[in-house]
């Protein structure tokens, strides 16, 4: 461990229950950046003197700074570009990477499988918060015998820094896809997803071919440290959003000090399928006032006509609040499925026509002031 100065407290580590086992993606590692060591830990009660553990994140922390400690992050000149990588491995030159931890995230109720999946690019892959990797399965395309299987893009999962802050690994949140016979009832591993079965399949130490990094559209804007993030996410569409947040929340980087307002929306089936609630739910203890986080339990809630409650029907819940952000300067983001829009937009312009405003004309000059991000698969 580091040398730390007197006014400074020592490393340690999220133990105990506010990141559950069964989510958390450190469970079998002991991650280190740097020559700070993340693995459980005592650190000193500065009030009483007495050492015990303690259920959160005490990163090199002057006792003067702020009471909810952030990670130390590197190498910092990932924040000097002044536009996004793209494109740096295209898919007849992919980089090979590696993976390094496959873990499935949901619970046992949760319908189908999704995973986090962490890769070690080595630092030769790099990318912005908002961007997709491409990936490329092994084995050859059924359509184009001897060619390789068309990309596959995922959102990633993380900071640029990734799970373990030091800009060498990305992560992907993959919802295994499992396809049944619609007479049989039965699972037809023919025509299961190649890609999604490949990488929840995969094992530490095996390869993947990458491409990429593409996307400008979910960027995360950083010019105004103040602004307001409205992101609305159904299932593995939430990957995106967890960059967001662990940029805003949990890594410290000096160029970027988030002061403003992310309000995220999830739907999903049940509470078993939740993704990444935990992490979601340190944010909103630690940062009440800069987060809010809501739920759409489609088979746990009812909507207010007593129907399932999707996301739409929550975002219709708070839609006076949200036109009013919008109104003055938010950003609004959807990531998902794109059968999620069609009631997402049908809910916005019933709102908008009670309200009196012409939904085509808001939406057009939402676009136009890139307030506007759909990302859907």
């Amino acid at each position: 461990m580091a040398q730390l100065a007197a006014s400074q407290v020592a490393v340690t580590v999220p133990v105990g229950s506010d990141f559950s086992t069964r989510r958390s993606v450190f469970k079998t590692h002991n991650i280190s950046f740097h020559d700070k060591s993340w693995a459980p830990s005592l650190s000193l009660d500065l009030k009483t003197k007495n050492a015990r553990l303690r259920n959160r994140y005490i990163i090199c922390q002057s006792v003067q700074q702020a009471s909810v400690p952030k990670v130390n992050v590197s190498p910092l000149y990932l924040e000097d570009a002044k536009e996004p990588p793209l494109n740096i491995h295209k898919p007849k030159e992919p980089y090979t990477a590696t993976i390094v931890s496959v873990e499935r995230i949901v619970g046992p109720k949760a319908p189908g499988e999704t995973c986090h999946i962490v890769i070690d690019h080595g630092g030769n892959v790099p990318y912005w918060e908002g961007q997709s990797y491409g990936i490329i399965p092994p084995g050859e395309n059924p359509k184009k015998p001897g060619s390789p299987h068309n990309v596959r893009l995922y959102s990633i999962a993380s900071t640029r820094y990734g799970d373990t802050f030091d800009g060498k690994t990305a992560s992907f949140c993959v919802r295994r896809a499992v396809y049944y016979d619609p007479e049989t009832g039965k699972e037809d591993p023919s025509k299961n997803g190649v890609c999604s079965n490949f990488l929840c399949n995969s094992k530490p130490g095996d390869k993947v071919r990458v491409t990429g990094p593409s996307g400008k559209i979910m960027l995360l804007p950083e010019d105004n440290p103040n602004a307001t993030h409205i992101m609305i996410a159904t299932g593995t569409g939430v990957a995106p959003y967890r960059g967001y947040l662990r940029r805003m929340f949990m890594e410290s980087v000096p160029t970027f000090k988030f002061n403003g307002l992310a309000w995220l929306f999830l739907g999903v089936a049940n509470s078993d399928s939740l993704l990444y609630d935990d992490e979601f739910k340190k944010y909103l203890k630690d940062y009440p006032d800069n987060f809010r986080y809501d739920l759409a339990l489609s088979r746990e809630q009812k909507s207010k006509s007593g129907g399932k409650m999707y996301v739409q029907d929550k975002i219709e819940e708070y839609s006076d609040e949200i036109f009013k952000l919008l109104d003055t300067g938010a950003h609004i983001y959807f990531c998902g499925l794109k059968g999620m829009m069609p009631g997402i937009q049908e809910t916005l312009k019933r709102v908008a026509d009670q309200r009196g405003e012409n939904w085509e004309e808001k939406l057009s000059q939402l676009k136009k002031n890139k307030q506007w991000h759909v990302e859907v698969y």
